[in-house]
């Protein structure tokens, strides 16, 4: 909140600081208009929001505590004779410069209907029942009788009976877009349809509107009873000197009209202090009278020629309408840096995201790589670990192996097997070796060939898997190191046997 030069906002207290920060903040107003409307409304923010846009009309509660917190003191005058003399002969101040009227914002108010206590409507409630019974009898007699011709009427009715008339008291209260809608169609059967484009809402919106779009509101006021109100409707209002004037978009002019047989413009009409019908105020927005204050800027009352009337609203136009173009540039200036305020913080908040969104990426992507790297290291030491097992599995299996049997025993099994490698090799085999012995005898040759057998323990968990099959070449049988029955069994005595690689299906 900027202080003003001129204005010393210290010798206010926590509270009166913190409220005149607060109010600062809504109102937008300067301190110097800010602290006179809070001290009016005794430093109440709420008070002080409400004065500032229904306008800072006088406020009796307000008035009344602040007489009985401070009361005005008196005073005390020393003069002497020639100073009562010279006082009672100086002349008498000019008054100011009349200042514009503040235009209030007036709400039409609901008649507040008070219940009676229940222990007096029971003791009236008989009272109640006759009254009513008596009212729609009576009502009822006098409905018929004003068929009866009026020679035969009865004398005490006179000369007949006369229907009542609506007045203000007997006019039904609508709502303002309804009491609107009802004055526009009462006007335009009494007088014709017309161009007048008169709003479509209450009082309290036609003011809104034209504090918001900064227009000018022009509220016309009737009264059906009034001599004058039927020359100046057809004369004046209707004239198409003053239509134009009025539906000219550069006048920026609101049409509001009332009957005040309504209640929402007998309320206007008492507010605006009209004297005669029929009545015309133009109100305005007056920035040097206070930032955001309603005025009524011009009053016309009785009937006057086109030509006045639109002369007199062109003259409080022209004299405004500077004001209320400087507020509406000041008002593009703050939209036009609000909007770029905004527009920047969209692109800050999207360079932002767009950096997020990349450290995002990045660290997926750091991520990914890592998990790669920790899979391939986990998979490299348990192929490690793999290898270590396999290869005490073969020191161990080797250890196990029968040793060959003598050629003098007839009691074998032999076998030519061509290795992997290429190599051919002979050996004798225990008719009572099984497939396993052979594929461990396969797969331990170069230790159990190189007479390295050491004794090694058996390692836990491990379930050596044969990456070769052993098969016959004529006919070709292919041996499953896991069947039943012994080498006799599956070979017989001799045979002629191939280690083959196991090849593992791939995709391709």
């Amino acid at each position: 909140m900027a202080e003003h030069p001129e204005v010393d906002t210290s010798q206010l207290s926590p509270d009166q600081q913190e409220a005149l920060q607060q109010y600062a903040q809504v109102t937008d107003q300067d301190v110097k208009d800010a602290i006179p409307i809070l001290e009016r409304s005794q430093w109440n923010v709420q008070i002080a929001v409400t004065k500032f846009f229904d306008g800072d009309g006088p406020d009796p509660v307000a008035e009344a505590m602040a007489a009985e917190t401070n009361p005005p003191r008196v005073a005390q005058r020393h003069e002497n004779l020639q100073e009562s003399f010279l006082h009672s002969a100086a002349p008498a101040r000019r008054p100011q410069a009349s200042r514009p009227e503040p235009a209030p914002r007036i709400v039409p108010q609901q008649p507040v209907v008070r219940q009676m206590p229940f222990v007096l409507a029971v003791i009236l409630a008989p009272f109640s029942l006759a009254y009513k019974a008596a009212s729609t009898l009576f009502r009822t007699v006098f409905y018929f009788l004003s068929f009866v011709p009026l020679s035969m009427r009865p004398r005490i009715l006179g000369n007949g009976i006369q229907p009542l008339k609506k007045n203000a008291s007997g006019r039904r209260m609508l709502l303002p877009r309804d009491t609107a809608a009802r004055f526009k169609r009462e006007f335009e059967e009494e007088y014709g349809e017309n161009d007048l484009s008169f709003f479509d809402g209450g009082f309290a919106q036609a003011l809104d509107l034209a504090k918001r779009d900064l227009k000018f509101l022009l509220v016309v006021l009737i009264s059906p009873e009034h001599d004058d109100t039927e020359s100046f409707a057809r004369e004046t209002l209707l004239s198409p000197e003053v239509v134009n004037f009025i539906n000219d978009k550069n006048n920026d002019i609101i049409l509001w009209g009332g009957n005040i047989l309504d209640t929402e413009a007998y309320q206007v009409s008492l507010e605006y202090s009209c004297t005669k019908f029929p009545f015309s105020a133009m109100i305005s927005l007056t920035p040097k009278e206070g930032s955001a204050k309603m005025s009524i800027i011009k009053r016309l009352s009785g009937p006057m020629p086109p030509r006045s009337y639109v002369a007199e609203l062109q003259k409080s136009i022209e004299k405004y309408a500077p004001e209320l173009a400087g507020v509406k540039a000041q008002r593009q200036e703050h939209e036009m840096a609000r909007n770029l305020r905004s527009a920047q913080d969209e692109a800050y908040e999207r360079s932002l995201a767009a950096d997020r969104e990349r450290a995002r990426q990045k660290r997926e992507v750091e991520a990914a790589a890592a998990a790669a790297e920790r899979a391939a290291r986990e998979a490299e030491e348990a192929a490690g670990r793999k290898e270590q097992l396999k290869e005490q599995w073969k020191k161990w299996r080797a250890g196990q192996a029968k040793p060959e049997p003598e050629a003098s025993n007839k009691d074998v099994v032999r076998l030519a097997i061509k290795m992997r490698s290429g190599e051919r090799v002979v050996r004798r085999f225990d008719s009572l070796s099984t497939m396993e012995d052979l594929y461990a005898f396969v797969e331990c040759f170069d230790d159990i060939r190189a007479g390295t057998q050491e004794s090694a323990p058996k390692p836990e968990g491990y379930a050596h898997e044969y990456k070769f099959r052993v098969a016959s070449i004529m006919p070709r049988e292919l041996f499953d190191p896991h069947g039943d029955g012994t080498l006799r069994d599956r070979v017989g005595r001799s045979g002629n046997l191939i280690v083959e690689d196991v090849v593992e299906e791939t995709d391709e």
